[in-house]
């Protein structure tokens, strides 16, 4: 319901068109019958008290919300978009949007699709979420990822670097597989996390110094002659300037920066050099919450260059979040990128969105699925920038803290089941039927959006007959085969995908030169460092720093932080600060203890775990909580005119925080 890019197969129960089960589905190539306890809680959405069934609004922030008419509600939307001015109007997408069509992005495309022809403020979505990362290994240029299959059948060393397998379970039984065939598993993270129980081996460094880590690898690699220097001469550029660079990376350096030992380092650099094929599962999100994050996915992006793990089986990178398999692809047309006036846009960059806001240069924001306040950096700003805008309209299942708050229109949303879906892993196509009617007066987005575009005279928004249309303009590509709704329902919704389980099998990369970039020029014109780098954090202000990250209990803020599903909030009642037990008895907090965790931005209220999986200096939190992000940097990490170079945006805030935490 709310994974990627693995996702499960489920088999729902129905009787009289009322839901009574929800089960993983045996026969899901993907899956084959397991569901985690996210899926396992979907079925509390049907029906559930808490859900949103019509049309609210309210006259001033404060009042409560009242039923309006679908009319009432659209008229008023559509009035006040046109008294700001097409460009003062923004539309902001969150991964609530996309839980009927992960991995094909229908809705994503439709609300795309209106803000162009509009010509309205659009901003990309993926920066919330895994795009700083993947500009990081974008840079370098080893985009694509193996599939987790290719993993369990043929990787002999398997580095799981800051992906705890929370977010992506499936991916769990097949580096099972790998170590039943005797495949090394080393986990790399910030604490001690689910993944370490599958581990052979496992490093828990400081926050922010996986760029070390990295760069002392290639150290030793180059070092020692461990690199594939046939590979290297014939597929990179910039060996000699890397080779150069990282002889100031040591590990000894590298030991005083992330905690762990060189010989440890050492010890590491020689298995991945050596360990044929080798394969990284690079963390999608949380890893790159914090300085230095898209750094140390340029620095680990260099190493299966080094030793020739590329565009071989078991090698490269395995599944990570919003990655593509070779071959793996989607018809854009429908998106009418062509078609969008000219206009004073703002890039994809979380600060220049909050700025926008606060300066008051985005009077209308529509917003989809999404509780802004618990996703965005520097909540606090993001707060006032949302209380200056004219109207402020949120679209979703259940209500939460950024329609409490400051929302003037509220719009009910279809569900999983209510409405007509497709979504794709990196192996497969999905068909979504829908198969019980919407409850109340909800509504897809797609009738949203026409209902929209024809009160504000968007032609040809909506060029189809029918629900079908857009989903079979989306997969009129090779990579499905040129599927339709039709052509998934005739073969059981099922579809394998025309891809490659390798990645870059052709050894051709996305980059100016095709080669993979040890040095980028690219960067360099950018202003940014050419070759990856380590920078020092900043100097806190407090003593603890603070990292967010994945459960299996929960994924960002969805369902009112899981509060709306009475398994997930019992699973998950209330934010758990992690704290280890040195830090916790300087502070006279012991396990359990209701705490403050505060610092200059602001402060949140949690609940302390003494653990010693994290270690001293440390603190860890579940992303998404309300507040978790008032403390947190909403600073810019790359410059706006390299957000969007891959064609996904790179803009994430840096999310840097060090907090104190205080027994109450």
């Amino acid at each position: 319901m709310n994974c990627h890019p693995t996702l499960c197969g489920m088999l729902v129960d129905v009787e009289e068109e009322r839901l009574v089960g929800v089960r993983g589905d045996p026969d899901n190539p993907d899956s084959r019958g397991f569901l985690c306890i996210r899926g396992q809680a979907s079925r509390e959405i049907i029906g559930n008290p808490r859900r949103l069934l019509y049309p609210l609004m309210r006259a001033r922030r404060g009042d409560e919300f009242t039923r309006a008419s679908w009319g009432e509600a659209l008229d008023r939307i559509a009035d006040r978009m046109r008294a700001a001015g097409r460009e003062a109007v923004g539309t902001w997408s969150g991964h609530g949007l996309f839980t009927n069509n992960y991995g094909t992005r229908v809705a994503s495309h439709l609300v795309r699709r209106f803000s162009n022809l509009y010509g309205c403020q659009w901003w990309s979505p993926t920066m919330i979420c895994w795009g700083l990362g993947a500009f990081g290994l974008g840079l370098t240029g080893i985009l694509e990822t193996h599939t987790k299959e290719d993993m369990g059948e043929h990787a002999a060393l398997v580095l799981l670097w800051g992906a705890n397998l929370a977010s992506q379970p499936n991916t769990a039984r097949h580096l099972v597989a790998a170590k039943r065939r005797g495949a090394h598993v080393v986990a790399i993270d910030v604490r001690r996390t689910e993944a370490a129980a599958q581990s052979d081996e496992v490093f828990v460094l400081r926050p922010g110094s996986d760029a070390a880590l990295a760069l002392a690898l290639l150290h030793v690699i180059v070092a020692e002659r461990l690199h594939d220097a046939g590979f290297v001469a014939r597929h990179t550029l910039g060996f000699e300037a890397l080779a150069a660079h990282v002889t100031a990376y040591s590990p000894d350096w590298a030991a005083a920066v992330t905690g762990i030992a060189a010989e440890r380092i050492r010890d590491l650099a020689r298995r991945y050099a050596t360990t044929k094929p080798a394969m990284v599962v690079l963390g999608g999100s949380s890893m790159h919450k914090g300085s230095n994050g898209w750094q140390a996915a340029r620095a680990i992006g260099c190493l299966p260059a080094l030793t020739g793990n590329v565009g071989v089986p078991g090698g490269g990178f395995g599944p990570r979040h919003g990655s593509a398999s070779h071959g793996q692809g989607l018809n854009n047309d429908l998106l009418a990128l062509d078609r969008r006036p000219p206009g004073r846009y703002g890039p994809s960059q979380m600060p220049r969105v909050t700025q926008a806001l606060v300066a008051g240069d985005v009077r209308v924001l529509v917003l989809f699925g999404t509780d802004m306040l618990s996703s965005y950096a520097d909540a606090g700003s993001v707060a006032e920038g949302l209380a200056r805008t004219d109207l402020l309209v949120s679209y979703d299942l259940f209500l939460n803290d950024t329609a409490r708050r400051f929302a003037d229109v509220v719009l009910p949303s279809t569900a999983w089941l209510e409405e007509l879906g497709c979504k794709s892993t990196n192996t497969h196509l999905y068909l979504m039927p829908k198969i019980l009617p919407p409850p109340g007066e909800t509504r897809p987005v797609s009738w949203v959006l026409r209902e929209l575009a024809d009160r504000l005279g968007i032609r040809d928004f909506y060029p189809w007959t029918s629900e079908k249309g857009p989903i079979d303009a989306i997969l009129d590509h090779p990579a499905t085969g040129h599927a339709t709704v039709a052509s998934l329902r005739a073969e059981g919704g099922i579809r394998a995908l025309a891809i490659s389980h390798v990645a870059h099998p052709d050894l051709r990369f996305p980059t100016p030169s095709g080669k993979i970039e040890l040095y980028s020029e690219r960067a360099r014109q950018l202003g940014l460092p050419p070759l990856p780098v380590y920078e020092d954090l900043p100097a806190p202000t407090q003593s603890l720093r603070l990292r967010q990250g994945r459960t299996l209990t929960q994924f960002h803020g969805f369902y009112d932080h899981g509060r709306a599903l009475p398994t997930l909030a019992a699973a998950d009642p209330e934010p758990r600060l992690w704290i280890s037990p040195d830090d916790a008895s300087r502070r006279h907090v012991e396990d359990g203890d209701p705490i403050r965790v505060y610092n200059e931005r602001g402060e949140m209220h949690a609940r302390a775990h003494v653990t010693g999986d994290v270690p001293p200096g440390t603190v860890w939190i579940r992303d998404g909580w309300l507040g978790l992000n008032a403390l947190t940097d909403g600073g810019a990490v790359i410059p706006d005119e390299a957000v969007e170079i891959f064609g996904f945006s790179g803009g994430q805030a840096s999310f840097e925080a060090a907090v104190e935490v205080q027994r109450v």
